[in-house]
Formats: C-alpha cells, sequence, structure tokens
C-alpha cells in the first residue's frame, strides 16, 4: 500500500497488551519512513481471553493494568520516535562527520511495565511521529484518548450521543493540557446511496437482512463478556449472570448488555436479537439527501471526519460520484490534498522532537 498509493493514511492496529513498544515503535517507524509519513497506530488493549491464553496467560489482564500499559507503551514509543533529533545526520563530507552524537538520545526508561533503553535505530520521519490513533468509549478509554491519541473512532450512535462524546473528549483533552483541535473525531459513517431515498433504504435493508446470521451474532455476543461461548447455554432460559467476565473483557458494552437484560427480563435469545438488530446508519438517501445529513452532523459538532464503510464498490462509487461533489461545492470535502503526510491533511501539527525542545527553551517546548 505505500508503495502503491501517494496520499493514503496507513493506519494500522496493534495491541499495546501483547506487543513490546520497542518492537511497535520499530514496526510503525519503519512505516512512516517508507511511506514518506503517512503511518498511524491504532492503540488498542484487546479484550479477548482466547488471545491472553495465546502469550502464556491463563487470563486477560483487568482494565487498570491495560490501559496503565497502554499509556506507558505509547509514551515509550513516542520517547524512542525522539531518539533522532531532526538534524542528527549533517552527512558532512568535508569534515567527515556523518552523524552528530550529541543529537542521538537513549531512553532510558524504567516505568511500571517497561524497561526500554533506547535508542531506536531510526531516524526521525517526515512527520516526526507516526499518528496515534485510538478508540475508547469506557472511562479509562476516553482519558487515555485525552493524554495521548491524534485521531479517535468514535462510536457514533444517534446525534445527540454523538455530540455528547465529541464534546467530552474535547473536554478532557483540553483538561489534559493539550489543544483540543490537535485532536480529530472520527464517527463510524456507513452511507447507503442511491438515485432516491427509497431506493437507498431498500438497499440498507438488503445489507441488514444479508448480515442477519444468529450464529455470528451470537459468537459476537460474547466478545463483550472477553470472547466467551454462550453455544452451550439455553436460549430460551433468562440471561446467564456472566458479570464477573466484564472486567476482562468489553466491560462497557457489558454492562449495557447486562442492565438492559435484567430490567426488561431477557433471555439470551432475547438479548442477542435485541443487540443485533438493525441499525440503519443515519447517512442513507439520494445524494442531496446523504450530503445534508452530513452536513447537518458536522455543524452540530459530532465529528470532525467519518470512517467511512461500504459493502462494496457499487455502494462507494454511488457515495464517490454522487454525495462528494455536493460536500465539496459546500467546502466540506477537500478537492486537493494539503500536504505529502497524514499529519498534514489531518491538521495537526509535527511533534517538536523533545530534546530540541528542551535545548530551545520553554518556548519551543510548549509547541509540541
Amino acid at each position: 500500500m505505500a508503495a502503491h498509493t501517494r496520499h493514503v493514511g496507513l493506519v494500522g492496529t496493534a495491541s499495546s497488551t501483547y506487543n513490546s513498544p520497542f518492537n511497535l515503535a520499530r514496526r510503525f517507524g519503519s512505516l512512516d519512513h517508507i511511506s514518506g509519513g503517512r503511518a498511524g497506530w491504532n492503540v488498542v488493549t484487546s479484550f479477548d481471553t482466547g488471545t491472553s491464553r495465546n502469550y502464556g496467560l491463563e487470563e486477560h489482564l483487568d482494565y487498570t493494568t491495560r490501559y496503565g500499559r497502554a499509556l506507558e507503551s505509547v509514551r515509550v514509543a513516542q520517547g524512542l520516535w525522539d531518539s533522532y533529533e531532526d538534524d542528527a545526520f549533517p552527512a558532512d563530507v568535508e569534515r567527515d562527520v556523518f552523524l552528530d552524537p550529541a543529537k542521538l538520545h537513549a531512553l532510558e526508561h524504567v516505568g511500571e511495565h517497561f524497561r526500554v533503553a533506547g535508542a531506536l535505530n531510526l531516524s526521525r520521519s517526515p512527520q516526526g511521529q507516526p499518528v496515534i490513533f485510538q478508540a475508547g468509549v469506557s472511562e479509562e478509554g476516553r482519558d487515555l484518548a485525552a493524554q495521548v491519541a491524534e485521531g479517535i473512532y468514535a462510536p457514533g450512535g444517534p446525534i445527540e450521543q454523538a455530540r455528547e462524546y465529541y464534546t467530552d473528549i474535547k473536554r478532557r483533552t483540553a483538561a489534559a493540557g493539550r489543544d483540543p483541535d490537535h485532536i480529530k473525531i472520527f464517527i463510524h459513517g456507513g452511507p447507503v446511496v442511491r438515485g432516491t431515498d427509497e431506493l437507498a433504504r431498500a438497499r440498507a435493508a438488503r445489507i441488514s437482512e444479508e448480515d442477519n446470521d444468529f450464529g455470528a451474532s451470537l459468537a459476537l455476543l460474547g466478545r463483550a463478556f472477553g470472547a466467551h461461548d454462550f453455544s452451550s447455554y439455553d436460549l430460551d432460559a433468562p440471561f446467564p449472570d456472566v458479570a464477573h467476565l466484564a472486567e476482562r473483557g468489553g466491560r462497557t458494552g457489558a454492562a449495557k448488555i447486562i442492565e438492559r437484560a435484567r430490567t426488561q427480563k431477557l433471555s439470551l435469545r432475547q438479548v442477542v436479537e435485541t443487540f443485533s438488530e438493525r441499525r440503519e446508519s443515519p447517512f442513507v438517501g439520494a445524494p442531496e439527501t446523504v450530503a445534508d445529513t452530513i452536513e447537518q452532523w458536522f455543524a452540530a459538532g459530532t465529528f470532525d471526519g467519518i470512517n467511512l464503510a461500504f459493502r462494496n464498490d457499487e455502494d462507494l462509487t454511488y457515495f464517490v460520484e454522487g454525495v462528494v461533489p455536493l460536500l465539496q461545492k459546500r467546502g466540506l470535502f477537500r478537492t486537493e490534498y494539503e500536504a505529502a503526510t497524514l499529519r498534514g491533511n489531518l491538521g495537526l501539527p509535527i511533534p517538536v522532537n523533545r530534546h530540541t525542545a528542551e535545548r530551545s527553551g520553554p518556548v519551543a517546548a510548549g509547541v509540541r
């Protein structure tokens, strides 16, 4: 992808729970160089107990440990990406100086979860550091986002819920001492576009019917409880008491499932059907309808961008040919790329190398 594209950002998902920060820094730093500054790391903590058994653990780490480890892992990676200052390689033939050793820095990190000496054997990339992405709904996830994320994959939902999430993340980011404009929030969007609103709704209904697989939904339900297997339970009995599994799974989602099952006295079958019922994207309709809705949501302060997903090439084409030109006319979609890096196209600043900032004083340090 890096070799055959010029502008596409390349964001890889990697778990901070089951990876070393040095290896992660090396991988994403390498991708940043290969792509000319278009790499990003989507930081996840994992919530699958099946994964833990592949890494020598009997059970998945608890929430506090996972998020503490995630924060430290990102901090270590960022420190490693600053191993070389921007001008560390003068490559001066006349003076016979290739590297200025004063601008190479070992990290010497000793923390709660990691001990990493450094330095990383990679120079700084065109965008300084890969962009940090994250997707968190829990309190711990939102706090992690506020401290280190530069891009957020937000849950979406109704417009009021999306606005609340957007406002909350921006508020937490400011409280963490960061510029809220330096974190970009992308809601999930699965636009379905056709020539008329009726045809688009019919297409959306067909997609939902094609995806309506009870067995797959039952398995998906288990992910919120640490990949728990619900297949052996009586589907028509009351929803089982599995609250103890939520702490090492997807706690926020699991809590919603348990609460709804309890208050509505739902069976396991009803829970699966309830949480797999069709939730139509708000961006469904004719091109003008979808463009209007996107404009309305953006003006309401619900997102900085949309993480688009399409069923197939045909659905993508309808959106690109029908909706994108309308958004461009309204000034809501670029007509050309502003920069050659992912940071530049997201409107994010290049982080000042911490060692350069320290040498230059508090004004430069504050740019970061």
